[in-house]
């Protein structure tokens, strides 16, 4: 989630996303680097949205803080746009990260995911603003897979975990470090349909769910 700014005089479209990380995994330097990863990933490639006629460069402001006293009361009465909630574990139940819907503005990060230059971060975001995965999950003979494609995917075998795997095979699906971000991820986040006022707009939704940490034993 986030709030789209337009500045004029730069002729820029800033969409402003705070992330906020808590947990037993979750400490300043992770912060820093995820949220880096994320901006890293958006800013990529280096587009342009039309807002009232007009060109603007889009630019995603990333920030990312380390809040260890973050209370459930801060999550469900938060009512800023630019504010989102993770929480880092080692342990996540279905081994997987996940955000709370399509759009939101909380989540739970498995720390091994979120390492070793992995995309996760970057995938999990682009949800916080709306988008889902595509539908057609056999990509074969199309080149560089978008960051919304999950894990899964059927790609060409440069994208595979291992390039000799058979298609849907063990190994034979997307590695999530070879997602990007295209010009069609953000396309289809639709900028030039927010409404602003006073040059800045929301996108996303607030989903407001603090996450307990998971156990093994559920």
């Amino acid at each position: 989630m986030g709030e789209a700014e337009i500045i004029t005089n730069r002729q820029q479209l800033v969409i402003h996303s705070l992330l906020f990380f808590y947990g037993d995994a979750a400490d300043d330097g992770l912060a820093t680097q995820v949220a880096k990863d994320i901006a890293d990933h958006w800013n990529e490639p280096d587009v342009t949205a039309t807002i009232d006629k007009k060109p603007y460069r889009i630019v995603f402001d990333i920030q990312g803080n380390w809040h260890p006293a973050l209370t459930p009361e801060m999550v469900f009465e938060n009512d800023n746009p630019r504010n989102n909630y993770f929480r880092i574990e080692e342990f996540a139940l279905g081994n997987i990260s996940f955000v709370d819907g399509q759009p939101c503005n909380t989540g739970y990060f498995k720390l091994e995911n979120l390492l070793y230059n992995s995309t996760t971060a970057a995938h999990e975001y682009g949800h916080t603003l709306g988008l889902p995965h595509p539908t057609n999950l056999d990509i074969r003979g199309k080149g560089q897979p978008g960051i919304m494609y999950p894990r899964g995917t059927i790609c060409d075998p440069a994208f595979q975990y291992d390039p000799l795997a058979a298609p849907g095979a063990k190994g034979g699906t997307l590695t999530p470090f070879k997602r990007k971000v295209l010009p069609s991820d953000i396309e289809l986040l639709k900028l030039h349909r927010l409404r602003f006022s006073t040059g800045r707009a929301v996108i996303g939704g607030f989903s407001s769910v603090f996450h307990n940490r998971h156990s093994p034993a559920g």
